[in-house]
């Protein structure tokens, strides 16, 4: 009976303890302009192995990472290197060199590793990627995004002394847009604002962010400081100094009623550039 006991307590004791994986998971979130992208992934160490040509053969097909197929989410259709690509979730197989990387997008997800039998009909996308070196080595397998904008990012895969990279583009214009459309069915002054300062942002229509921007301080009572700011940026783009300077006087004023000094220094060396002080 005691030796049975024993035997009980080792297995509970074996079945509470929890060890480190040696390829932790890892989610990234990240949002591109209003696009939601997901990667889920296990991250492989070195551990003192050779990495390029050993435990990662050129040309070899890859998961990508350990453990289960590395997998991206798009919650909109977006355009990898050009190429446009659905919203929803693919596994993501690389085939390592050492000039390039063939990155493929693969509509089955649910595989541990590689699919056993590959089906070239579940290839949704596929884009060859050049390598570049690491700044320092890096000793675990690391995906992250960079050069993000309201309308793209690149999407690295760095382990080692190099890594690859690819964009993605994003449909932030598409969406705005619609948006805008849909909200001046109902226009608040809050909708023309934000109209007004994706026009000016973007580079688009300056003389309708002018009539939205105006729409907007006529339909306030009390224009904010920096609503008049933007206001008079708009002016300044359109072509219209003396708008401009108008507006950039109501929001130094305002400005220094709200006691905000950034202000006050923006509007006051707009106005000085504008030759208005």
């Amino acid at each position: 009976m005691l030796g049975l006991m024993a035997l009980i307590a080792t297995f509970s004791l074996q079945a509470q303890v929890s060890t480190p994986q040696p390829s932790p998971l890892s989610k990234i979130e990240q949002t591109v302009g209003l696009t939601n992208v997901v990667i889920e992934y296990s991250r492989p160490s070195l551990r003192g192995r050779e990495l390029y040509g050993s435990l990662l053969p050129y040309g070899e097909l890859w998961r990508t990472g350990a453990n289960e197929n590395t997998k991206i989410t798009f919650s909109d259709d977006v355009i990898i290197d050009g190429k446009p690509l659905k919203a929803g979730t693919y596994a993501v197989y690389t085939k390592p060199d050492k000039v390039a990387w063939d990155v493929i997008f693969y509509t089955d997800t649910d595989n541990w590793g590689l699919p056993k039998t590959w089906d070239e009909s579940k290839v949704a996308l596929e884009t060859k990627t050049e390598v570049y070196p690491n700044p320092v080595s890096l000793e675990t397998f690391t995906i992250y995004f960079s050069d993000l904008t309201n309308n793209s990012a690149i999407l690295r895969f760095s382990w080692g002394e190099r890594y690859a990279s690819f964009k993605i583009n994003v449909p932030t214009d598409e969406i705005v847009t619609k948006d805008i459309e849909r909200a001046m069915n109902g226009t608040t002054a809050s909708d023309y604002y934000a109209s007004a300062v994706y026009y000016f942002e973007s580079g688009k229509d300056i003389n309708q962010a002018k009539i939205w921007i105006d729409k907007c301080i006529s339909m306030t009572e009390n224009p904010a400081f920096y609503q008049l700011r933007k206001q008079s940026l708009i002016y300044a783009k359109a072509g219209d100094k003396k708008g401009a300077i108008v507006a950039a006087k109501k929001s130094l004023e305002a400005a220094k009623v709200a006691g905000n000094t950034d202000y006050i220094k923006m509007n006051t060396a707009s106005l000085k550039e504008w030759g208005a002080l």
